[in-house]
């Protein structure tokens, strides 16, 4: 009998499930939205009520488009963002909206336990510095705005952590919710330094379980509303960017991945357990193997602002009209949300230069393009620093449609750049994780049978060179616009 497992993603902006035949591929996918609730300036929220129905639903019609019988699913695994919190009682439920990994509600928080903390290399001990994103902040913030819920909660747990909990697992986190929360020593223990001083209970930490471990099995309350057997197997998935990667072929050392996104992250497979303060440290799925990568504040955002200034213009007939205009005639620095890595300022400013009254919107869209791949050829001067290369680079995302941009990231970064057919993202990997956990699938490496590269983009040799001097030109403006950029959001704060 074909076997079959269900991976799904819980979303900033929707739910995606994916229903996958683990000898032929994906059969079926379903998407729905999820609403974002900001109560406050800097407030970031998500009603898992909400995740929840999406996660029954979805799957529900992956199973009725598939036509598939409930006996033939193996498993269940979940993905999703991180570090996002949501504190259960000790029956599992959320005693509030989940707070997710962009809230900005904890900044007082922060300086207070990085003061508290001034003599403890955080980047060293947990492989992250104290940023909004840390968990301790958010945590104190609770205790100090809502100390009923802090008082109540015996848990803290993640996006696709709880959601697996709500279909029957007990509480639990995935090791790079324990990572990137910051509670943790990079070899996985608890970090005592951060506890004491954000006077923290290290006894309401979930357990911390790897991808790929059996965690429970569907409840017959799940099982009813899913459509699904009772007792499938539950599987823990990972981080979204994590298992976006992975079934996207980042697998093996020097493997890379440009996902044009939102924001825009780049993450690259390697055997060595890095820590730098420029970037983000991640567990790769498979064992023993890291993902040290990068994640900028903007990327498809800023199209879309451009696009929105402009009037709507459909982004294929700016493609059209861009893609004959001179490289890097304009220079923009794509700080228009600040920057996360791997300059970590929040108080950075976006700056189109170089325009004249010749330019048109074709060269200032052709500059927010380049910005972008700028950005990311920023990351790559960081991981050589390190010692990390690059062998193979794969393209994602909604931004990878486009032809130009694809052509701008070969040209700007040197690497052939292989776009992935298809990539449903982060829902896949956490179907086939699911399929290794329950013996359906024998390795790793499997993900790769799913996978589909189209052809590559090539560097041009003559592009390269004139980006290589336009990039040297765009560092030069990105260090003297630093402290213009400090002045005015000093006075807009």
């Amino acid at each position: 009998m074909t076997r079959y497992t269900i991976g799904v993603d819980i979303g900033t902006t929707g739910t995606k499930t994916v229903l996958l035949d683990t000898t032929a591929g994906i059969v079926a996918t379903a998407t729905r939205e999820t609403a974002l609730h900001s109560p406050a300036p800097g407030f970031a929220e998500a009603d898992t009520a909400q995740w929840y129905r999406n996660t029954i639903e979805s799957i529900r019609e992956v199973m009725s488009t598939a036509g598939v019988s409930p006996d033939a699913v193996a498993a269940v695994a979940t993905s999703g963002m991180v570090p996002a919190v949501i504190p259960v009682d000790g029956a599992g439920k959320p005693l509030r909206h989940a707070i997710l990994q962009n809230d900005a509600r904890a900044h007082a928080e922060v300086a207070a336990l990085a003061d508290a903390l001034s003599g403890v290399d955080l980047v060293t001990l947990t492989g992250s510095a104290l940023t909004q994103q840390s968990v301790a902040p958010t945590l104190v913030w609770l205790r100090e705005h809502e100390p009923d819920v802090f008082a109540a909660a015996a848990h803290w747990v993640g996006s696709y952590d709880w959601a697996l909990s709500a279909l029957g697992a007990p509480a639990h986190v995935e090791q790079n919710w324990a990572l990137e929360s910051g509670l943790f020593t990079v070899d996985g223990d608890i970090a005592d330094a951060v506890f004491r001083a954000a006077s923290l209970d290290p006894a309401t930490m979930a357990p911390v379980h790897r991808p790929g471990a059996r965690v429970g099995a569907l409840s017959p309350d799940a099982a009813e509303e899913t459509g699904l057997r009772p007792g499938t197997a539950l599987v823990v998935g990972g981080a979204d960017h994590v298992l976006s990667a992975y079934a996207a072929g980042v697998n093996k050392p020097g493997d890379a991945l440009v996902k044009l996104g939102g924001a825009g992250d780049i993450l690259v497979a390697s055997d060595t357990k890095v820590v730098d303060r420029r970037l983000y440290l991640d567990a790769h799925p498979v064992p023993g193997r890291w993902l040290p990568n990068g994640c900028m504040a903007t990327s498809g955002s800023l199209i879309r602002w451009f696009q929105s200034l402009i009037g709507g213009t459909a982004l294929t007939d700016l493609d059209d009209e861009a893609a004959d205009r001179a490289p890097a005639e304009i220079l923009c620095l794509p700080y228009f949300l600040g920057e996360k890595s791997p300059i970590h300022d929040p108080d950075l400013r976006g700056v189109f230069a170089g325009m004249h009254l010749g330019h048109t919107r074709a060269d200032l869209y052709r500059s927010v393009l380049e910005a972008i791949a700028f950005g990311f050829r920023h990351h790559v001067d960081v991981f050589g620093d390190i010692g990390i290369p690059f062998t193979r680079v794969m393209i994602t995302n909604g931004g990878s449609k486009s032809t130009l941009w694809k052509q701008i990231h070969a040209d700007v970064l040197g690497h052939e750049m292989l776009p992935v057919w298809g990539h449903p993202g982060a829902s896949l990997g956490a179907a086939v994780i699911a399929a290794i956990g329950v013996g359906e699938l024998d390795d790793w490496s499997d993900a790769d049978r799913f996978i589909a590269l189209e052809k590559p983009f090539v560097p041009d040799p003559a592009r390269r060179d004139a980006y290589d001097a336009a990039y040297a030109t765009w560092q030069e403006l990105s260090a003297a616009m630093t402290p213009i950029s400090h002045a005015i959001a000093r006075t807009t704060r």
